[in-house]
């Protein structure tokens, strides 16, 4: 006897899909069965990262997405349900970070983390969720009634690190963004829930794993180690499947265990 998380019929839109957890949150809910919409700025990375999934057997579409820009992502989402279908899962995962302590914070510094990872989140969740309560009010057609928003939020944002200290602010706010979005929409079957991934090795960071402050950090984590992007996996499908229609405002560390030490 086997149990499977089956997620044909859906369309995940995936912001940030151009690179880390992004792509392989694509990669995995493709695997999964959903149509995978990849969102982002690079679209020739993504062109790539379509290929990838279709030579797998996957559906994968491209489209444009700043998200620093609301004209950007209202063309994007239209696009998306234009071209794909009505979105039913949202992974909301574009966001950036600045290293330095914050009396070094200048107030462009401070404006690109947080329109990125905390408006523009907001607002792409927004978009997203207008046509998912159209649906759910059957003032737009779809086949599926609810939807699943999983906004990607951090470690950093349960506790301070340090020199990233905007970055940790803005995550907080992604936080209890999602316990508010999860109140007003989880009666119309929308389901909006948070990921806190700890320390993981991406393409951006992996070269500082190596380095004496990165073997450093390793060391003071309670396993002493970091994570792949595919530790998320599990958790991730479970957040979109129908059966985790009863998980709605969960704040979920995947951090294997930094904020609990």
């Amino acid at each position: 006897m086997s149990y499977t998380l089956d997620l044909s019929g859906r369309v995940a839109l995936i912001t940030g899909a151009s690179s880390g957890l992004g792509t392989q949150f694509a990669r995995t809910l493709a695997k999964a069965g959903a149509a995978v919409v990849l969102a982002g700025r690079r679209v020739e990375r993504l062109k790539d990262l379509r290929s990838e999934i279709e030579a797998e057997g996957g559906d994968a579409h491209i489209v444009g997405l700043d998200v620093t820009d609301v004209d950007s992502i209202k063309s994007a989402v239209a696009h998306a349900e234009t071209e794909v279908g009505p979105i039913d899962i949202l992974i909301n995962n574009s966001g950036v970070s600045t290293t330095e302590r914050l009396v070094d914070v200048t107030e462009e510094g401070y404006d690109h983390v947080f329109n990125t990872n905390t408006k523009g989140a907001f607002f792409v969740a927004q978009e997203v969720a207008k046509r998912m309560l159209a649906r759910a009010r059957g003032a737009a057609p779809g086949t599926y009634t609810g939807g699943r928003i999983i906004n990607i939020a951090s470690a950093a944002g349960l506790r301070t690190m340090p020199q990233i200290g905007v970055y940790c602010m803005s995550k907080a706010a992604v936080i209890h963004m999602t316990k508010v979005m999860a109140a007003e929409w989880g009666r119309f079957g929308i389901t909006t829930n948070a990921v806190c991934p700890g320390y993981i090795d991406t393409e951006i960071n992996h070269h500082h794993w190596d380095t004496e402050a990165g073997q450093k950090l390793i060391s003071m984590l309670p396993r002493k180690r970091v994570g792949q992007p595919k530790d998320l996996d599990a958790l991730v499908v479970m957040l979109c499947s129908a059966q985790s229609d009863f998980i709605n405002g969960a704040v979920i560390s995947a951090d294997d265990g930094v904020v609990a030490a």
